[in-house]
């Protein structure tokens, strides 16, 4: 299935795409497509329905974060090779754990609002992974059981505030806008191997990024398993794993980032597309 949430903000409804990319209503089936509903009961209940049998939504809008209720945003750091290249850095021996803020969390296209005093604002594509049952100290056997299902990530990242502001990822990932999610989650039965996915990005209608998760130093199932044994992985929560080469910080000559009224458009196969415009620090964009 490829699950939705659509409409403004606070007033999302849940969805479900039928077999030919049409919005069908899911709102008198489920008030809204929650973490706790993501676990494999919940989704079997959805998969029974006939799609046919809800109504079609002519006009959705706004395409809302996939999910509600998310309880942490993981990423990961330096998961391709040739990314850690571009960026001069090693190979790591381990995977690079990192949170991002869930309220930088928005829908895929929805506007990316630069920080104040932003000047090195970078995008990531990256394959999300949605946690749908519970996992803790989980074997990489059995990691991809508690994988309710994939989106699409753009990891926004401001350079400076991430490398030269004192140390912590975290600041330069985790600002207000930085975290589009969506625009569906597909559940894991129709993602044949997360491994072999192709992914891409575009700034202004050049091709940057293009990649695939066949390249992750670490896989799916691994990532599940090592971050399991550090922090519980509940329902709803995502991680994000890494990214392929193409960033803006490794351009050459120069870096190339983001400036206001640039123009985002990424995507996974069979996970969906973003679109984004990035605008100037601008309060009234941000959902408080």
């Amino acid at each position: 299935m490829k699950l939705l949430r659509h409409g403004a903000k606070g007033q999302e409804k849940p969805a479900l795409l039928d077999a030919e990319g049409r919005v069908r209503d899911l709102s008198g089936v489920i008030p809204d497509l929650t973490a706790a509903g993501l676990g494999r009961a919940a989704l079997e209940r959805l998969r029974a329905l006939d799609p046919a049998s809800l109504p079609l939504v002519e006009r959705p809008g706004r395409i809302a974060p996939p999910w509600s209720g998310m309880g942490k945003f993981i990423c990961i750091g330096l998961n391709y090779a040739d990314h850690a290249a571009e960026a001069g850095l090693q190979v790591p021996a381990e995977p690079v754990v990192f949170m991002k803020a869930t309220s930088a969390l928005v829908g895929a296209n929805d506007a990316v609002v630069l920080p104040q005093d932003s000047v090195k604002t970078d995008w990531e594509v990256e394959l999300g992974v949605v946690i749908g049952e519970r996992a803790r100290y989980v074997s990489e056997a059995d990691a991809l059981a508690h994988v309710a299902g994939y989106c699409v990530v753009n990891d926004v990242s401001e350079r400076e505030f991430q490398i030269e502001r004192g140390g912590t990822w975290d600041k330069g990932k985790g600002c207000d806008t930085f975290g589009p999610v969506g625009p569906w989650l597909v559940t894991a039965d129709e993602v044949a191997d997360p491994q072999a996915l192709d992914m891409w990005l575009e700034v202004n209608g050049k091709r940057y990024q293009n990649g695939s998760t066949r390249t992750m130093v670490f896989g799916v199932a691994q990532l599940v398993s090592y971050v399991s044994r550090f922090m519980t992985l509940y329902p709803g929560d995502l991680i994000s794993t890494g990214t392929p080469p193409g960033v803006g910080m490794g351009q050459k000559p120069a870096p190339v980032y983001l400036k206001a009224g640039d123009e985002m458009k990424l995507g996974i196969a069979g996970l969906g597309e973003q679109h984004q415009r990035v605008h100037a620090w601008d309060p009234a964009r941000i959902d408080d």
